[in-house]
């Protein structure tokens, strides 16, 4: 086993040491699908653990000698997110745990973000109503882009949002796909395909954007409808395909 803890928390120590045999039988389950969520509550703190599921074999043996595991990834992502100024749970500790010398079960071990609100709630509109809020959200998305980052999973799910009228607060979760780079006009659109499904809001996103970075708008528009278009036709595709299998397979 495999575990770096953050200098911040060695007071957790014997909690992160014990959590691979504990896992399964304690915690609150807040997530149970490819891979499982859990939040413990531990010397007053409210700590969400992430076990990433066992990798199929030829990535069992990538982890193990080429890559980082994705719990790795997250907990040093969360420490350069953090550092460039923008809110993500902080990180306490990742654990690789291995089984016949090969990457098993990973966690991600960070304080549980006290924001409950997803900009999943917009997926599909409207924007009257809303225009506050996608807003400060177009300018937050610049803001991220500015600093070089790039969330490679940038969806609605993994951006939580907090606050009301005016003053929003937002954190990124879901960090372990994550590229420290500068975007330009073409990367930063593409970065926002999956955000919505609404033209007219990503219209608007679009302006707000361009003026943050001042990018042409016309420019910014067109590139984000343009990305969005081709993300809605995967996914079609995907639905497709999954209907095709369950019914002949």
């Amino acid at each position: 086993m495999k575990i770096v803890l953050n200098p911040e928390y060695k007071f957790l120590q014997q909690f992160v040491q014990d959590l691979p045999t504990r896992f399964a039988s304690e915690g609150k389950v807040i997530q149970d699908k490819r891979n499982t969520i859990k939040v413990f509550e531990y010397k007053e703190l409210e700590i969400n653990v992430k076990r990433y599921r066992v990798p199929i074999l030829i990535n069992r043996i990538a982890y193990r000698f080429f890559r980082k595991s994705k719990a790795v990834k997250a907990y040093f992502n969360s420490l350069e997110v953090r550092k460039r100024g923008f809110n993500t749970p902080e990180s306490i500790a990742c654990i690789e745990t291995f089984r016949g010398g090969l990457l098993h079960y990973s966690y991600y071990i960070s304080l549980q973000c006290p924001f409950h609100k997803e900009m999943r709630e917009l997926y599909f509109g409207p924007l009257t109503g809303n225009e506050d809020l996608l807003r400060a959200f177009a300018r937050y998305t610049a803001a991220l882009h500015e600093a070089g980052i790039c969330h490679q999973d940038y969806s609605p799910g993994n951006v939580l949002v907090n606050g009301e009228g005016d003053c929003f607060q937002f954190a990124l979760i879901d960090i372990n796909r994550m590229k420290f780079r500068q975007m330009d006009l073409k990367k930063g659109c593409k970065n926002l395909m999956r955000m919505f499904e609404n033209e007219e809001i990503y219209t608007f996103i679009a302006q707000e954007y361009a003026r943050s970075r001042h990018f042409d708008p016309q420019q910014c528009k067109a590139w984000i409808h343009y990305y969005n278009h081709l993300s809605l036709k995967r996914d079609y595709r995907k639905k497709k395909f999954k209907a095709f299998k369950k019914r002949f397979f």
